[in-house]
Protein backbone atom coordinates (compact mmCIF):
# COMPACT_ATOMS: atom_id res chain seq x y z
CA UNK A 1 0.00 0.00 0.00
CA UNK A 2 0.73 3.10 -0.62
CA UNK A 3 0.32 6.96 0.77
CA UNK A 4 -3.10 7.48 1.84
CA UNK A 5 -5.29 10.60 2.72
CA UNK A 6 -7.18 11.89 5.49
CA UNK A 7 -10.00 14.56 5.00
CA UNK A 8 -10.63 16.76 7.71
CA UNK A 9 -13.55 19.23 7.41
CA UNK A 10 -13.41 20.46 10.99
CA UNK A 11 -10.56 20.53 13.77
CA UNK A 12 -8.37 18.29 11.86
CA UNK A 13 -8.23 20.75 9.42
CA UNK A 14 -6.27 23.23 11.78
CA UNK A 15 -5.06 20.41 14.78
CA UNK A 16 -4.59 17.65 12.38
CA UNK A 17 -2.42 15.97 15.17
CA UNK A 18 -0.43 13.41 13.06
CA UNK A 19 2.34 13.81 10.62
CA UNK A 20 1.59 14.44 7.02
CA UNK A 21 3.80 15.09 4.07
CA UNK A 22 1.48 17.21 2.05
CA UNK A 23 -1.88 19.22 2.62
CA UNK A 24 -4.38 20.17 0.34
CA UNK A 25 -8.05 22.00 -0.17
CA UNK A 26 -10.29 19.37 -0.77
CA UNK A 27 -13.89 18.49 -1.68
CA UNK A 28 -15.87 15.50 -0.56
CA UNK A 29 -19.14 14.88 -2.54
CA UNK A 30 -22.31 13.46 -0.98
CA UNK A 31 -21.76 14.78 2.55
CA UNK A 32 -22.01 17.95 3.95
CA UNK A 33 -20.47 19.90 7.08
CA UNK A 34 -23.35 20.32 10.08
CA UNK A 35 -23.94 20.56 13.69
CA UNK A 36 -25.53 17.29 14.00
CA UNK A 37 -23.86 15.61 16.69
CA UNK A 38 -24.83 15.72 20.17
CA UNK A 39 -21.83 16.78 22.59
CA UNK A 40 -22.15 15.72 26.69
CA UNK A 41 -19.02 15.82 27.57
CA UNK A 42 -16.71 18.43 25.72
CA UNK A 43 -19.61 21.06 24.66
CA UNK A 44 -22.56 20.18 26.93
CA UNK A 45 -23.63 17.96 29.39
CA UNK A 46 -26.09 14.98 29.90
CA UNK A 47 -28.50 17.47 30.74
CA UNK A 48 -27.83 20.23 28.75
CA UNK A 49 -25.93 19.27 25.35
CA UNK A 50 -24.53 21.22 23.19
CA UNK A 51 -23.54 20.01 19.29
CA UNK A 52 -20.44 19.54 17.52
CA UNK A 53 -19.41 19.03 13.62
CA UNK A 54 -20.38 15.48 11.51
CA UNK A 55 -20.58 14.84 8.30
CA UNK A 56 -24.05 14.18 7.13
CA UNK A 57 -25.21 13.19 4.37
CA UNK A 58 -26.13 15.05 1.12
CA UNK A 59 -24.49 18.27 -0.73
CA UNK A 60 -20.80 18.64 -0.60
CA UNK A 61 -18.35 19.62 1.73
CA UNK A 62 -14.82 21.62 1.54
CA UNK A 63 -11.89 20.86 3.75
CA UNK A 64 -8.45 19.82 4.01
CA UNK A 65 -6.81 16.81 2.72
CA UNK A 66 -3.59 14.98 4.33
CA UNK A 67 -0.99 13.14 2.45
CA UNK A 68 0.04 10.36 5.14
CA UNK A 69 3.01 8.73 3.85
CA UNK A 70 2.49 4.77 4.24
CA UNK A 71 5.19 4.19 7.22
CA UNK A 72 3.34 6.70 9.15
CA UNK A 73 -0.57 5.10 8.05
CA UNK A 74 -0.72 2.40 11.01
CA UNK A 75 0.41 5.70 14.08
CA UNK A 76 -2.03 8.27 12.39
CA UNK A 77 -4.79 5.67 12.38
CA UNK A 78 -4.86 5.15 15.47
CA UNK A 79 -4.49 8.72 16.98
CA UNK A 80 -7.77 8.99 14.65
CA UNK A 81 -9.68 6.53 16.19
CA UNK A 82 -8.89 7.29 19.68
CA UNK A 83 -10.04 10.98 18.53
CA UNK A 84 -12.88 10.04 16.46
CA UNK A 85 -14.32 7.08 17.75
CA UNK A 86 -14.59 7.72 21.24
CA UNK A 87 -18.60 7.21 21.14
CA UNK A 88 -18.90 5.50 18.00
CA UNK A 89 -20.72 8.12 16.52
CA UNK A 90 -18.40 8.50 13.76
CA UNK A 91 -18.10 5.70 11.27
CA UNK A 92 -14.45 5.88 9.46
CA UNK A 93 -14.55 5.35 5.46
CA UNK A 94 -12.82 5.21 2.88
CA UNK A 95 -14.40 8.36 0.49
CA UNK A 96 -13.69 9.58 -3.01
CA UNK A 97 -12.50 13.59 -2.65
CA UNK A 98 -11.67 15.61 -5.45
CA UNK A 99 -8.14 17.95 -4.41
CA UNK A 100 -7.69 21.37 -5.39
CA UNK A 101 -5.00 20.33 -8.03
CA UNK A 102 -7.71 18.56 -9.65
CA UNK A 103 -6.83 15.29 -8.97
CA UNK A 104 -9.11 12.59 -7.62
CA UNK A 105 -8.17 10.57 -4.24
CA UNK A 106 -9.69 8.43 -1.97
CA UNK A 107 -9.70 9.39 1.52
CA UNK A 108 -10.26 8.50 5.38
CA UNK A 109 -13.05 10.24 6.79
CA UNK A 110 -15.13 10.02 9.57
CA UNK A 111 -18.94 10.50 9.01
CA UNK A 112 -21.81 10.45 11.58
CA UNK A 113 -23.39 7.08 11.72
CA UNK A 114 -27.60 8.42 11.95
CA UNK A 115 -28.37 5.07 14.08
CA UNK A 116 -26.66 6.85 17.16
CA UNK A 117 -28.33 8.10 20.04
CA UNK A 118 -26.00 11.14 19.60
CA UNK A 119 -27.47 12.02 16.53
CA UNK A 120 -29.40 15.58 16.34
CA UNK A 121 -30.37 14.89 12.79
CA UNK A 122 -30.82 17.70 10.36
CA UNK A 123 -31.59 20.92 11.93
CA UNK A 124 -31.90 24.60 10.76
CA UNK A 125 -29.84 27.28 11.18
CA UNK A 126 -32.42 28.48 14.32
CA UNK A 127 -32.67 25.09 16.06
CA UNK A 128 -29.00 24.90 15.63
CA UNK A 129 -28.11 28.00 17.54
CA UNK A 130 -30.93 27.28 19.92
CA UNK A 131 -28.85 24.02 21.17
CA UNK A 132 -25.58 25.92 20.98
CA UNK A 133 -26.40 28.66 23.03
CA UNK A 134 -25.97 27.94 26.46
CA UNK A 135 -24.39 24.83 26.39
CA UNK A 136 -20.99 23.98 28.62
CA UNK A 137 -19.18 21.24 28.61
CA UNK A 138 -15.22 20.31 29.92
CA UNK A 139 -13.85 22.04 26.96
CA UNK A 140 -15.60 25.23 27.36
CA UNK A 141 -18.70 26.95 25.99
CA UNK A 142 -20.57 25.51 22.84
CA UNK A 143 -20.71 29.21 21.47
CA UNK A 144 -17.08 29.07 21.56
CA UNK A 145 -16.43 26.00 19.44
CA UNK A 146 -18.63 27.06 16.76
CA UNK A 147 -17.25 30.75 16.60
CA UNK A 148 -13.79 29.42 16.63
CA UNK A 149 -14.62 26.85 13.66
CA UNK A 150 -16.13 29.73 11.54
CA UNK A 151 -13.15 31.64 12.19
CA UNK A 152 -10.73 28.90 11.11
CA UNK A 153 -13.23 27.62 7.98
CA UNK A 154 -12.95 31.50 7.34
CA UNK A 155 -8.84 32.04 7.92
CA UNK A 156 -8.41 28.68 5.60
CA UNK A 157 -10.79 30.49 3.14
CA UNK A 158 -13.41 27.96 3.18
CA UNK A 159 -16.66 29.51 2.95
CA UNK A 160 -19.77 27.66 5.39
CA UNK A 161 -23.02 30.02 5.04
CA UNK A 162 -24.85 27.59 7.42
CA UNK A 163 -22.13 27.91 10.15
CA UNK A 164 -21.61 31.45 9.71
CA UNK A 165 -25.44 31.80 10.42
CA UNK A 166 -25.52 29.75 13.52
CA UNK A 167 -22.57 31.57 14.66
CA UNK A 168 -24.24 34.90 13.95
CA UNK A 169 -27.39 33.77 16.18
CA UNK A 170 -25.21 32.24 18.66
CA UNK A 171 -22.47 35.69 18.75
Amino acid sequence: MGDFWVFGYGSLMWRPGFAHTQTQRARLHGFRRSLCVTSHIYRGTRDRPGLVLGLDRGGSCVGMAFRVPHELRDEALAYLRDRELITSVYLERMLPIRLESGESAVAVAYVVDRTHEQYAGSLDEVAAARIVSGAVGQAGPNEEYVLNTVAHLKALGIRDHWLEEVGRLVS
